[in-house]
């Protein structure tokens, strides 16, 4: 038995738009994120059939999960598992405003960010272990089923990290595009990461290549 996951990234927000680090804050997708993600719906409802649909409970990625889940006649599920990282003091500043406020932190985010003390935040080991005990509890409820999980950039890099056994040193180099798709394969002993940021879905030609 193989359970099929499509793991999806929530839609653009203003504050995408505005390089603010958006962490826990309750922000809507705005118009260009509403488009990405029916098109990302209507993606995955031409090619699967969901049998669930799993979302952070931020309003961001529950918009997102209605979408997908409502041809379907499903209700989206709000998992605490899949909140965004806690951004602590950044969340709501620009990446400049974090630069002048808190320098070192944040050169330490991006050089090493397995060790960087996000004030008031969570660290990335916090949320690789709730995601990735999300993700267990997901496939052992869900054997043989298609399911969709809509979540955040660092959420998502974690648990393909979690995947492919590899540190969180690594956090940077695994791309996360907005609205962007991933699928992945449990056959009860063994994953297989099939698509990796996928986003050709958000194309007007759709076309891979």
């Amino acid at each position: 038995m193989t359970t099929t996951l499509i793991l999806l990234r929530n839609g653009e927000t203003s504050w995408n738009r505005e390089d603010r680090f958006l962490g826990r804050a309750n922000i809507p997708l705005d118009d260009v994120g509403m488009a990405q993600a029916k098109t990302a719906a209507d993606y995955i409802a031409a090619n699967w059939t969901p049998d669930a649909v799993y979302c952070s409970p931020l309003l961001r990625a529950r918009q997102t999960a209605k979408l997908i889940a409502e041809p379907f006649m499903l209700h989206d599920r709000a998992h605490p598992g899949l909140l965004d990282i806690d951004y602590g003091a950044w969340q709501g500043h620009t990446r400049d405003e974090v630069q002048a406020r808190w320098p070192q932190a944040l050169e330490s985010w991006y050089d090493r960010p397995h060790k960087a003390p996000i004030p008031g935040g969570e660290s990335l080991q916090t949320v690789r272990l709730r995601a990735m005990g999300t993700m267990r509890e997901v496939f052992d409820r869900h054997s043989d089923d298609n399911v969709v999980l809509v979540a955040h950039a660092a959420v998502i890099r974690l648990i393909l990290l979690g995947l492919l056994d590899s540190g969180n040193e690594h956090f940077w180099h695994v791309s996360q595009d907005i609205c962007a798709i991933n699928l992945i394969e449990h056959t009860g002993k063994h994953f297989k990461i099939i698509k990796m940021n996928a986003t050709f879905h958000l194309s007007p030609s759709r076309e891979a290549g």
